[in-house]
Formats: structure tokens, sequence, C-alpha cells
């Protein structure tokens, strides 16, 4: 590759760093896990660089491209067995409204990709329907329909997190 070229995407990827650390840190709900997706996909958009390089949001075009890594992930993951001398527990409790954030990234955890994706996009990020559905590669009907069943899915979640500590409507 061009010296150009790579001074280029040295100076894109710092810019884009935080964003995608974050979004792949939501999408993820791991942080060592979103480190290793960043990276798989600062390889990858390295890799197409030469090819891609004149494109108007490479921020959009990097999520794209930790989406597809992600749900790739979770396929081969599917297939492994995950074995443990201990099951894992199973409750927990909130203490204070100062626990929101851990309630909310566990409901996102209950969460198919996609739909993480969606939320995080729409709702962390702020972004408007067509410019999700772009960056996910679908239509705004699907990017509406699937932030729709997310929402209704995280306010199950949250209200029986919120019933089990005693918090919530009364």
């Amino acid at each position: 590759m061009r010296q150009d070229l790579k001074d280029r995407f040295q100076v894109m990827a710092q810019r884009e760093l935080p964003r995608l650390r974050r979004f792949a840190l939501h999408v993820c709900g791991d942080v060592h896990q979103a480190d290793d997706h960043v990276q798989g996909t600062l390889e990858r958009m390295y890799v197409a660089w030469p090819k891609v390089h004149d494109i108007a949001y490479p921020g959009a075009y990097l999520r794209a491209i930790l989406l597809r890594y992600e749900l790739n992930e979770r396929r081969r993951s599917w297939r492994r067995e995950h074995c443990t001398d201990q099951l894992p527990e199973r409750g927990y409790e909130s203490t204070s409204g100062a626990d929101l954030g851990l309630d909310l990234a566990r409901a996102l955890s209950g969460l198919t990709t996609r739909q993480r994706a969606v939320v995080v996009l729409r709702y962390v990020e702020d972004r408007p329907v067509a410019e999700v559905a772009r960056i996910m590669g679908t239509t705004p009907g699907t990017v509406k329909r699937q932030s729709s069943y997310a929402v209704a899915r995280l306010r199950h979640i949250l209200g029986e997190c919120f019933e089990e500590t005693g918090g919530g409507r009364q």
C-alpha cells in the first residue's frame, strides 16, 4: 500500500477508534471481546482500504464490518461447547439508581446481536432510521421492527430486574 494511503488510514482509524470501541462494547457486552472485534474490524478495513479510502462515511463502514464480524463470531460460538465446573449464578440484586447502567448492560445481553446493534445505533448513538438501515445493510422497516421488538424485550427484562429488587412501579 502507498504511504499516503497508510497515513490516511491511520488518521481515519485514530478518529474513529473511540466511537468504534464504544459501539463494539455495546454490541458485544464484553470489553475484551469488543477489543478483539475492533482489532479484527480494523484489520479488515486495512485490507480493503486501497479500494474504499474515498468513502464518505468510514465510521459507518467500520460499524457494518464490526456488526458482520460479531454475527459471524456468534454463529461460530453456537457450534462450540462451553463446559464449566459450576452452574452460573442466576440472580443479582440492584441496590440503587446508580446500578441502572449495569441493569441496562445485562438487559442488552438478553437481546439478539442485531437487536443490540439497532438499539445502540438508534438510541445510544442517536442515529436516524435510514442511517441505521444503511449501516446494517437492511431496510428502514426492518430497523423499525427490530427497534420495536428490542425495546419491548428491554422493558420486559428491566421490569423483571426491578420486580426482583423491589424497585420500579408500585
